[in-house]
């Protein structure tokens, strides 16, 4: 499907945003029920409601958009402010996450290089070592210590070059919903 067939299925706003919408009886609703004793601004979001803004986001980036939400009765003004806080709070606990995990692999990424590239010297020095005439466990060994470093340098490699990436996406993307604008109406 063309990203214009997607996006035609979505309103538009009077400054020409995508709004998602997003329609719920009541404010309550948005919010997941694990805790039921904690206050609406300390609560995650539903997580149906998360995978919901996340996926249409995804399907609709790089297009502005702003979310709506339709509720049976409009909140008041201290309850938009509470929802617009609890989505701003939430994505933005998602872009931390999401960085601490680049880090992690950044760091996972290091100590394979730095094994990849011990190991491989360990292996060069080995193969001088022995020189030329070898017996067959000798040569299996040194051929196999360069092949264990090839691996783990390649382990370094993907890391650094492919894995980061989809994180870097997410928090691009979690950063955009955090920032959206958050429209209110009564159904």
């Amino acid at each position: 499907m063309k990203k214009s067939d997607v996006v035609k299925r979505y309103e538009r706003d009077g400054d020409g945003r995508v709004l998602i919408d997003v329609a719920a009886d009541k404010m309550e609703d948005l919010y997941s029920n694990f805790d039921r004793h904690a206050p609406y601004i300390r609560r995650d979001l539903e997580p149906e409601l998360v995978e919901y803004l996340v996926e249409c986001a995804r399907e609709l980036s790089p297009e502005p958009f702003a979310i709506q939400f339709s509720l049976s009765f409009a909140p008041d003004a201290k309850g938009t402010d509470r929802i617009r806080s609890s989505v701003n709070n939430f994505f933005l606990y998602l872009v931390t996450c999401e960085l601490r995990n680049i880090r992690q692999m950044m760091s996972r990424s290091m100590v394979f290089l730095l094994i990849g590239l011990t190991i491989l010297f360990c292996a060069l020095s080995l193969n001088q070592w022995l020189g030329e005439v070898r017996t067959v466990v000798q040569n299996v060994f040194a051929e196999g210590l360069i092949v264990a470093a090839w691996v783990s340098l390649w382990e370094a490699l993907a890391t650094f070059l492919i894995e980061w990436f989809p994180h870097r996406k997410n928090v691009a993307l979690y950063r955009q919903l955090a920032a959206a604008e958050l429209l209110f109406r009564a159904r």
